[in-house]
């Protein structure tokens, strides 16, 4: 019998629908799945409460760790041959609440010296998000074999849109009646069933090798090269702004409160002015740049770390 773990962390409850999806359709007569739902100390509210939203920036890109329920001690009576983790993107980060789980003692017990398969559901920018998690990853000894990125398929400013109304208001609707639904579309969640049988192959023979290429043929994750950039631009500036407001004092703070509200503007800039902008330099230098847009493509499609 194979035992597979499941540890998400699924705020909206997109991301629970894409990791179940997967893995009832990974139970088998030989293969035993486990759930374990990461629950912080400290709930975080959905729909967002804007202030709520912003106030999270600083220790969600600095990866501060918070306080979660310690899991259910029958977790820990399995050694798992595969273990799925599914994440939200926060601030071109993992959300606080699995960068605070793979930091803690019990992820280093679960994850040790097992194979680990990423799902990711976000936005667009999951890139440097997913580096991230790489090193945690490596730090509870764990080995990346395989990686799923779903994405808003729409195009940039039409998914500001359309995510700003699902998280502030709770609905995922269509804004004003005419705006596509935001977040995954429903096809895109149902068809993630399609890299199910690659994954119950290499998991019944215990071989993983070669697989992230097999499950990248069939569309698990498409690579945007002005997205690269943009990720990593915008993890400078995030950096920047993250210490900042991070050093004005705890949630509440009114010295933070400010430089929030600042950093607020600084996004609605960056999203419709500088975006552009850059957009437009990198279809000028797009065939300079051509020989490393491919190894990147190559690389962030891969499982590679920057180690190896």
């Amino acid at each position: 019998m194979k035992e597979v773990l499941v540890i998400y962390y699924s705020q909206t409850g997109q991301l629970f629908d894409i990791v179940s999806n997967i893995s009832s359709s990974l139970e088998d007569e030989d293969i035993n799945v486990t759930y374990l739902q990461i629950t912080p100390k400290d709930m975080y509210e959905f729909p967002w409460k804007k202030e709520a939203f912003f106030d999270v920036f600083p220790e969600s890109f600095l990866q501060i760790p918070s306080p979660v329920e310690e899991p259910d001690p029958k977790i820990f009576n399995k050694k798992y041959d595969l273990v799925i983790l599914g994440y939200q993107v926060w601030y071109l980060t993992p959300s606080i609440p699995v960068n605070s789980f793979l930091k803690s003692e019990n992820a280093k017990k679960i994850l040790n010296n097992t194979p680990v398969i990423t799902v990711i559901g976000c936005r667009n920018m999951w890139i440097q998000a997913q580096e991230k998690v790489k090193t945690l990853l490596v730090s509870c000894n764990a080995k990346l074999v395989g990686n799923i990125a779903l994405v808003d398929r729409h195009i940039n400013h039409i998914s500001v849109l359309t995510i700003t109304h699902w998280m502030f208001k709770g609905k995922k609707n269509r804004l004003l009646g005419f705006f596509p639904k935001p977040g995954i579309s429903d096809k895109d969640i149902s068809n993630v069933v399609t890299f199910v049988p690659s994954i119950k192959k290499a998991l019944r023979a215990n071989n993983y090798v070669g697989l992230q290429k097999e499950i990248v043929k069939l569309g698990a994750v498409k690579i945007k090269p002005f997205l690269v950039l943009a990720d990593k631009r915008a993890n400078l500036l995030f950096s920047k702004w993250a210490n900042l407001i991070y050093k004005r004092g705890k949630a509440g703070d009114p010295k933070r409160k400010k430089n929030l509200i600042l950093f607020n503007y600084y996004l609605l800039f960056a999203i419709w002015i500088i975006a552009p902008l850059v957009f437009i330099v990198f279809l000028v230098t797009y065939i300079f740049m051509y020989k490393k847009i491919t190894r990147e493509k190559i690389y962030y499609s891969s499982v590679d770390t920057k180690n190896n």
